[in-house]
């Protein structure tokens, strides 16, 4: 009997192999779409004529002109932003995105909010 981790790591292993020949038929599929459209003479123009969509904004060439697409992350700022309000335990807020549960509830209880403002 083969274990969960036996065939965890198949699968691991099959799909490293399968991306590596996606990457390489994408390649060769790629370059016989070229010498195709220079033999018969076709031009972006052409294809853009029977299929717009394929023309809608410049990310779109970029992002063929890439390869494969890729999966993207999610990231976080490199520089984060200061502080624009700040509580009374020490909670900070930027000012940006939701407003934060903490300044939400002195609001309630009626207090205002530049009261919390960080002096600059």
């Amino acid at each position: 009997m083969t274990s969960l981790i036996d065939i965890q790591s198949q699968i691991e292993a099959l799909q490293k192999q399968a991306q590596e020949i996606k990457a390489n038929e994408f390649q060769n599929t790629l370059q016989e779409v070229v010498s195709k459209m220079q033999a018969f003479g076709i031009t972006i123009k052409d294809l853009l004529a029977v299929n717009p969509a394929l023309g809608s904004g410049a990310d779109r060439a970029k992002s063929r002109s890439m390869g494969p697409k890729v999966a993207k992350v999610g990231r976080k700022s490199l520089n984060p932003v200061a502080a624009k309000y700040r509580g009374p335990n020490g909670e900070s807020w930027s000012g940006r995105g939701l407003t934060p549960r903490w300044l939400t509830a002195l609001i309630d209880q009626g207090q205002a909010k530049e009261s919390f403002a960080v002096d600059a």
